[in-house]
């Protein structure tokens, strides 16, 4: 399914000692505005890019993003394997034109293959591009975004933001949101873009801006020219409509930020944006939980619970400190509280036990919602990369206490030294479909055993007749509960 002009948004992020490096290749033959002489209207099928890691990078993941004039071509092949759009994007302008863009996880090819030539082939536009050259918009191309681990670094957050948005003559100005970022220090922040159909020859008020200051890298991206055919990793500047850039924003994020704003004007030039991608060092822990075993309560009237968790530090690139609150929920009511004993490293887990119990104004049937990062109050007293991924939750049944039973006396006033008795007529019974067993003493029918095999004809032959007679009874319900009458 295309997504017609798709917001750039959150796609993956990364947390640790990561950084990222871009590749691919243009299909066009030549720039499509301005050359000299004019690029004849046509686009190749293939085009080739070489990748290389240093030995101590591994490759964490590798994205494949293909785009173009027309409705799309979904199909291709990367060094000869099949690969197919597992997301498409399309943007449609103002004259009714449709460019598209593709995008698919290659991440076990590249492992596979390694360090080589990468050739992208069997994207075929050539039926579809005859109406583009007219305005001079025909174009194809790809391009992998590469997320890499190296020790070295320092402790970094690198998000990959994807969509399809456009600038051109006719819409002056975009402007992206970047959220769900976190930056402890902007020593090293950088910024990279993945953008389709740019041309070197235009550039009327051309500008790209973040947190409203312009950027630019010279002279290969000039502050007037951003979106040129270049690619920032090999300094090509022959990459004909489209670019893979990236600049340094130290001087235009601060400590703290969590959100930054990107905004692009053109002119003249129709630009796409496909992928952003932020590289900030970024220090937080990122705590989540999960409820891993609930005993108790399956005995009538039990409202114990112990309560088997684990929090973790996952997606992070700093310890989660000591001492971090947990509060357990019974739906919205606050019924325990804990936190973590020791520090928690990156990729570390910690788990504990705790007992609860659960208070009678909570019905027997409820959610049990465990936060981690939760004083009890609902608020967070540790910074976090995530803040909205703390809990975990699990459905509870306990075993509610049945109506009791009601027992009563039975007394016959005789001389002759045994009676008979219908022992059930000594009962009211709560529940009809109870089935009672009778005992002559309570140790009895604890344990069980030696229960009175004819409770309607019952002979008492212990006492006189003219005694009381001290009925014992169990229901047999799902839990065990005794009940007997009194002297």
């Amino acid at each position: 399914m295309i997504l017609v002009a798709q917001e750039v948004a959150v796609f993956a992020q990364f947390n640790g000692q990561y950084d990222y490096l871009a590749f691919g290749n243009t299909l066009n033959t030549g720039e499509n505005t301005g050359a000299v002489p004019p690029t004849p209207c046509e686009i190749l099928t293939s085009s080739s890019a070489n990748f290389e890691l240093q030995p101590d990078q591994q490759l964490i993941a590798a994205y494949l993003y293909w785009a173009g004039s027309g409705t799309g071509d979904f199909e291709v092949t990367l060094n000869g394997a099949q690969i197919t759009a597992q997301r498409t994007f399309s943007e449609t302008i103002s004259n009714g034109l449709v460019y598209f863009a593709a995008f698919a996880d290659v991440t076990s090819l590249v492992q596979t293959t390694g360090n080589s030539l990468y050739t992208l082939a069997d994207l075929d536009l050539t039926d579809s591009i005859a109406p583009y050259c007219e305005n001079t918009t025909n174009f194809a191309g790809w391009a992998i975004t590469v997320i890499y681990q190296d020790s070295t670094l320092p402790l970094n957050q690198v998000t990959v933001f994807d969509g399809l948005e456009s600038v051109s003559a006719t819409n002056t100005n975009l402007t992206i949101n970047l959220s769900n970022i976190n930056v402890l220090d902007n020593d090293g922040a950088k910024i990279g873009f993945l953008a389709w159909e740019g041309d070197q020859s235009l550039s009327v008020n051309e500008t790209l801006q973040i947190n409203g200051n312009i950027i630019s890298n010279p002279p290969l991206n000039p502050a007037d020219n951003a979106f040129n055919g270049t690619n920032s990793f090999t300094q090509n500047e022959l990459l004909y409509n489209m670019d893979i850039d990236f600049y340094s924003i130290e001087n235009n994020i601060s400590p703290g930020d969590t959100s930054a704003v990107i905004d692009l004007t053109s002119g003249q030039d129709f630009v796409m944006i496909n992928t952003i991608i932020t590289v900030l060092n970024s220090q937080l822990p990122d705590a989540t939980i999960s409820i891993d075993t609930v005993q108790g309560g399956d005995i009538c009237g039990d409202r114990d619970l112990e309560i088997t968790y684990t929090v973790y530090n996952l997606n992070c690139t700093d310890s989660l400190p000591p001492g971090t609150p947990i509060a357990f929920y019974g739906d919205t009511t606050l019924v325990g509280q804990s936190q973590t004993t020791d520090i928690i490293p990156i990729s570390g887990q910690q788990t504990n036990t705790i007992t609860l119990t659960i208070p009678i104004e909570i019905g027997a049937d409820f959610q049990l919602n465990v936060f981690v990062d939760d004083n009890g109050a609902g608020v967070s007293t540790v910074y976090e990369i995530i803040e909205d991924n703390n809990q975990d939750t699990a459905s509870i049944t306990l075993l509610e206490l049945p109506e009791q039973t009601v027992l009563q006396d039975l007394e016959i006033c005789d001389v002759i030294p045994s009676l008979n008795f219908d022992l059930t007529q000594g009962v009211v019974q709560a529940d009809p479909q109870a089935l009672l067993s009778f005992y002559e003493s309570n140790a009895d029918a604890v344990a069980s055993q030696n229960a009175i095999e004819n409770p309607t004809n019952y002979t008492n032959t212990s006492k006189p007749a003219r005694d009381f007679y001290k009925g014992r009874q169990r229901l047999m319900l799902p839990c065990k509960f005794f009940y007997y009458s009194g002297t």
